[in-house]
């Protein structure tokens, strides 16, 4: 706590009583008053907003005489204490024998990690708190380990990337594989546990074996919706596309930090079926399909200059049509989002196939 600056004296009463007069002038003249925040209620009285300001002082001479700077501290650090006695209890009570009351303090943590910078609090209680999400993964029904997943996620990214964060990753790292690969599983539980493989692994992953491990699981995964050898369309339910969606876009996600090296295996594998996912029912999934697309086009031009898709113009003519859909059967909501983001795709690959040079027949011509 920082040091008080001193107890003023007596004489200090009649200037803190000007500067409260001071303020409660300045409240009243304001265009929108009133203690209930509404536009135009402007009449309240100068004892009801005195009341309100007066309110935060105690009427007693020791209290007057405490600098402001002071009572802000001290009434700002038993706000974090409390704060923080609230995260502990969470903790603790995400190991209670109560499956609502682990899945209540999930709740709670999840809202917490996203709303605040903790990583000081959380580093403290890194082993306990992975202690935690690790049981509730392994032995939570489907609500919990979906909650559970996503505050692995957030721990991660409040760690940031730094040796906590990998411990934390390695030690959740195969229960994460091992719900997101099981069929049996819950599909909520597999949606937020593909979503926390790849994040956690892009924050603190630092392994390349750990990398390349996640992005072979992630593959399996949504490589399930691509057209089948006999050209057949895989049917799927809309919560297993959404799972594939989730894997989809994780794997990008790390797709971005693996060495250029890597790349041309990618192009050789995905670029050939990717496209088919396009012609995907589900928006999200079309969607995550253009933007790995295009993601794979920027990464590929930057690891060769030379390279040529031979299927551009055709991908094209597929983008054009979804930046430009006006389908009704699908909903209105879908085709503004799917035209918005397609523009982006198709944009930002007419802009690569502009830096690239032209090939004709077998010869590549530069056009720059």
């Amino acid at each position: 706590m920082p040091k008080a600056r001193g107890r003023p004296g007596r004489n200090k009463g009649s200037l803190r009583h000007k500067l409260l007069q001071l303020k409660i002038s300045a409240k009243v003249a304001q265009p929108e008053g009133g203690r209930n925040g509404a536009k135009g209620e402007t009449q309240a009285s100068d004892d009801d907003v005195s009341s309100e300001v007066l309110s935060h002082y105690s009427s007693t001479s020791e209290t007057a005489s405490v600098p402001e700077e002071v009572n802000d501290t001290v009434n700002e650090q038993m706000a974090q204490e409390e704060a923080e006695n609230k995260l502990k209890e969470c903790i603790d009570n995400t190991m209670h024998k109560s499956a609502k009351t682990r899945q209540n303090a999930l709740e709670s943590l999840k809202l917490a990690f996203s709303s605040k910078i903790l990583s000081e609090f959380l580093v403290e209680r890194r082993l306990t708190l992975t202690d935690c999400l690790e049981r509730c993964l392994k032995k939570g029904k489907s609500e919990e380990q979906a909650l559970a997943a996503v505050v692995a996620t957030l721990l991660c990214i409040q760690l940031g990337s730094s040796k906590e964060a990998e411990d934390v990753f390695q030690a959740l790292k195969s229960i994460l594989i091992n719900i997101l690969t099981d069929k049996s599983a819950s599909l909520a539980a597999r949606h937020n546990c593909a979503t926390a493989l790849g994040t956690c692994c892009y924050v603190a992953a630092n392994e390349e074996e750990d990398l390349a491990s996640c992005l072979t699981c992630l593959e399996s995964v949504f490589s399930a919706s691509y057209i089948k050898g006999d050209g057949s369309v895989p049917s799927h339910n809309s919560q297993t596309q959404i799972l594939h969606c989730n894997a989809l876009q994780s794997w990008s996600l790390l797709v971005t930090i693996c060495p250029p090296s890597k790349i041309q295996k990618f192009l050789e594998n995905h670029m050939p079926k990717l496209p088919g996912l396009l012609c995907s029912d589900n928006v999200s999934l079309r969607i995550a399909a253009g933007e790995t697309i295009a993601l794979l086009f920027e990464l590929a031009r930057r690891a060769d200059q030379d390279y040529f898709y031979e299927d551009t113009g055709q991908l094209c003519e597929t983008l054009k049509a979804l930046a430009t859909d006006g389908n009704k059967h699908r909903a209105k909501n879908d085709r503004r989002k799917q035209r918005s983001i397609f523009r982006d795709v198709l944009h930002s690959i007419e802009v690569v196939l502009l830096d690239a040079p032209l090939k004709a027949g077998s010869f590549i011509v530069d056009a720059n």
